[in-house]
């Protein structure tokens, strides 16, 4: 996998990035049984709207496979919006090298926190493998419970370890 930024105001990469958007979304909503994920409703006008900063993992023949975006917060934190990956690529390591990359080459160091659907085993487990610690799982909207998670600044993302501030 190559991973490298991606620019939105291509016509044809915003139109892809909606279409593996909607796809994975579409699956999360079978995982946590619940269809109001506000993503599978979004246009692809306000997805460009969203002020997020994008990078995709792309196949040797150039096939964008995932996406992470992300948004900046206060106090040099990050906060991961989407993390998304075409269901054709499922189970081949797309989101954890996203993840990974964003983590070490994007913004290492930085603190960052993540939500996801408390009933995506996946995607939990896939943040619990790499250092993130699970905070509060809270509920938005009646139907949906999400689960919070986070990684202090400096924390090492390496499979099977745990964040460097997870002492427990």
């Amino acid at each position: 996998m190559q991973i490298r930024a991606l620019d939105l105001s291509d016509d044809a990469t915003a139109t892809v990035v909606h279409r593996i958007g909607h796809a994975a979304y579409a699956v999360e909503a079978e995982l946590i049984g619940f269809d109001g994920i506000p993503a599978l409703g979004e246009s692809l006008a306000e997805l460009r709207r969203a002020g997020l900063r994008w990078v995709g993992a792309f196949s040797g023949n150039g096939v964008l496979a995932g996406f992470l975006a992300w948004a900046s917060e206060p106090e040099d934190g990050v906060s991961i919006d989407r993390l998304c990956v075409a269901p054709a690529w499922f189970r081949r390591g797309v989101a954890s090298s996203l993840l990974r990359h964003a983590l070490t080459e994007v913004f290492p160091g930085r603190p960052v926190t993540v939500t996801t659907g408390a009933a995506n085993a996946p995607a939990v487990a896939l943040y619990e493998r790499l250092g993130f610690r699970r905070g509060p799982d809270f509920c938005p909207v009646p139907g949906l419970t999400m689960a919070s998670f986070g990684r202090a600044a400096g924390d090492t993302p390496w499979e099977g370890g745990r964040g460097s501030s997870d002492l427990a």
